[in-house]
């Protein structure tokens, strides 16, 4: 059995969302993506002096009520697809709160536990 898309999971629920209370299809077309998304290789020495290179995303979903908040995760296993997911989740965080933010999420493809702290600042 194939592991569930988590940002198709979060899309679905947003149709269901739009369906059920009539949200405007201009606005459910507008918020079913991301608005922008940054692809990013993160180089950083390492303590033995080395450089290794890790794969890193910033997903903005939404900045309609204002800045895009969200902080940055770090797994071994992390896809653009859980970040658009979190950054999706946290615009409706936001909106629900009744804060001025709309949402946003980074996230960077490494085991924080195979790092130093100081490879962790860098």
């Amino acid at each position: 059995m194939d592991k569930e898309n988590f940002f198709e999971v979060v899309q679905g629920q947003l149709d269901e969302f739009a369906s059920k209370h009539g949200l405007a299809p201009d606005a459910h077309a507008i918020l079913r993506n991301p608005l922008r998304e940054y692809h990013l290789l993160l180089p950083v020495r390492m303590d033995d002096g080395s450089i290794r290179v890790f794969q890193g995303y910033r997903v903005q979903h939404s900045d309609a009520r204002g800045p895009a908040k969200g902080g940055i995760r770090f797994h071994p296993a992390e896809t653009i697809d859980t970040i658009r997911a979190l950054a999706m989740l946290m615009t409706w965080k936001c909106a629900l709160a009744d804060l001025p933010l709309g949402g946003g999420k980074g996230g960077v493809v490494v085991d924080p536990a195979s790092l130093s702290d100081s490879e962790k600042e860098r």
